[in-house]
């Protein structure tokens, strides 16, 4: 890792309530990682904390324009999602990387797994389920040895 390198997990359903809260949460775990020498940044491009993270790095580029945002995709048919978010987002890229050309159960896991891998810092935004994407990451990461960052909803 020549880079240092950030990425994300989180889930997909934040409730309404708390979506202010989480946005202020990641900018400041994002302006912290800036402060940190961080600066390339992965978001694997689900809704809810990947866009959320993904749109607040992209606005961080306007003041910081050496950072990297790269969209790790899971499966190639999600480049084609018409959600306007996701397509302002990818606009903003410098680079994105499909995990797999088709979909598969685990392509999800393998993403995430990919990102982790890159990264020495994972901010996670975890509600305290106890399955799921979100939890399986951060595991990974810990197993990875990797500093996890967990802002609690």
């Amino acid at each position: 890792m020549s880079e240092k390198a950030c990425c994300v997990t989180g889930h997909r359903d934040i409730p309404a309530d708390k979506v202010d809260y989480v946005k202020s949460k990641l900018k400041e775990e994002i302006e912290k990682a800036i402060a940190d020498g961080f600066t390339m940044f992965i978001s694997g491009f689900a809704e809810g904390v990947d866009l959320l993270f993904a749109e607040l790095v992209l606005e961080q580029k306007a003041q910081h324009p050496d950072l990297f945002l790269e969209a790790a995709i899971p499966y190639n048919n999600r480049l084609k999602s018409t959600d306007p978010l996701f397509r302002k987002c990818l606009e903003g890229c410098n680079g994105i990387k499909v995990q797999q050309e088709e979909y598969s159960q685990d392509c999800f896991m393998n993403r995430n797994r990919y990102m982790v891998a890159l990264s020495s810092r994972v901010i996670a935004v975890y509600d305290g389920r106890d399955k799921g994407g979100t939890l399986s990451t951060m595991r990974y990461a810990h197993t990875m040895e990797r500093e996890v960052r967990e802002i609690r909803i």
